[in-house]
């Protein structure tokens, strides 16, 4: 029978009480990196919303790059996915689209298009924040790319 002190040094394992002042060190840890996840679930809904529309702005700069006009009103953000048979008709409208399908912002909600028929110039495209209603502040502020950082 052999002895466990005649084992040589680095044969040794780790006692319980070493791996248990691991385990707590790792929950300890754990614990503080999941409250600041999530405790930015708003930040994280603006940042996408921010990106969407974003996104949509560039696809609306291909379609007036391909099409010489911006989608009217009317057409929406739809244009972008399906060509628009309304005026004014697109001329060369990209095969396939701009976009394979449009997103909803992080509310679950679509993003509202103004062109440039309503708003005298350059499109807007807007969320109105978690609450769905135009104005409000905080996490029910809008979103808009004629404000974005």
């Amino acid at each position: 029978m052999t002895n466990n002190r005649s084992r040589p040094a680095r044969m040794r394992g780790f006692t319980l009480i070493e791996i248990m002042v691991v385990v707590v060190i790792l929950a300890i840890l754990g614990t503080f990196a999941v409250s600041n996840i999530f405790d930015r679930p708003d930040q994280a809904r603006l940042t996408k919303a921010q990106h969407d529309i974003r996104t949509l702005e560039s696809a609306l700069e291909m379609y007036r790059m391909d099409n010489f006009v911006y989608p009217s009103s009317d057409q929406g953000l739809q244009a972008l996915v399906e060509r628009p048979t309304s005026s004014p008709e697109p001329r060369n409208w990209r095969s396939g689209g701009y976009m394979r399908q449009l997103p909803q912002d992080p509310w679950g909600n679509a993003y509202v298009y103004l062109g440039p028929d309503d708003t005298g110039g350059r499109p807007v495209i807007l969320s109105y924040g978690a609450d769905g209603q135009p104005g409000g502040d905080g996490v029910n502020a809008e979103i808009r790319n004629t404000n974005l950082p």
